[in-house]
């Protein structure tokens, strides 16, 4: 088949079809640090990268084997969607809210690393968190509790706060740095 760089879509697809080695690694080549780096940018790190792509991958190879993709259709497009759509799934998920809520919101609030802290140090920092968010306006709170513990993007609380997008961004900046200094005054404060 050639270069896999100079394949067009329909050769492409032939080769998922028939499960053509050269096809499939050059798609693994190209597509995967894609991959990769967007799981990366969105808290995931290379080994859950590896795994939405490999579910993305047989996902792709299913349907394409089924007949459900157009041969002029753009495979590589097509598998980065799967992959997102996977990720995204993922992030939406209770099993990442779960994991991902309170500590990820700790360390957005304290800018300092706490790795090197002992317990009591860090229940001092979560309690000082606690306590600022209780101090913090309503439209703080429900913005923040929105991005951080529902996971919602900042087009959907834009939405949902009846908002200009630029201006829920303002608004959570705004919000993270009252956080960060309510908490800061209480921890040093006692």
């Amino acid at each position: 088949m050639g270069n896999t760089q100079e394949q067009t879509n329909q050769q492409l697809v032939q080769g998922f079809r028939k499960n053509n080695t050269n096809v499939l690694e050059g798609i693994y080549v190209r597509v995967f640090p894609k991959i990769k780096i967007y799981v990366l940018k969105n808290n995931g790190n290379e080994t859950q990268a590896k795994d939405i792509f490999q579910d993305a991958f047989i996902a792709c190879w299913k349907n394409i084997k089924a007949n459900k993709l157009a041969e002029d259709s753009n495979v590589e497009a097509y598998l980065y969607r799967i992959a997102q759509n996977k990720w995204t799934d993922y992030l939406r998920s209770a099993e990442y809210k779960k994991k991902k809520s309170g500590p990820d919101l700790l360390k957005s609030v304290t800018a300092d690393d706490t790795s090197g802290l002992d317990e009591s140090e860090e229940e001092t920092k979560r309690k000082a968190m606690q306590q600022a968010l209780a101090q913090l306006g309503e439209n703080c709170k429900v913005l923040l509790n929105l991005f951080y513990f529902e996971r919602k993007s900042m087009d959907a609380i834009a939405r949902t706060l009846n908002l200009a997008s630029a201006s829920a961004r303002n608004q959570k900046y705004r919000c993270m740095e009252k956080l960060r200094k309510l908490t800061l005054e209480i921890k040093n404060n006692g």
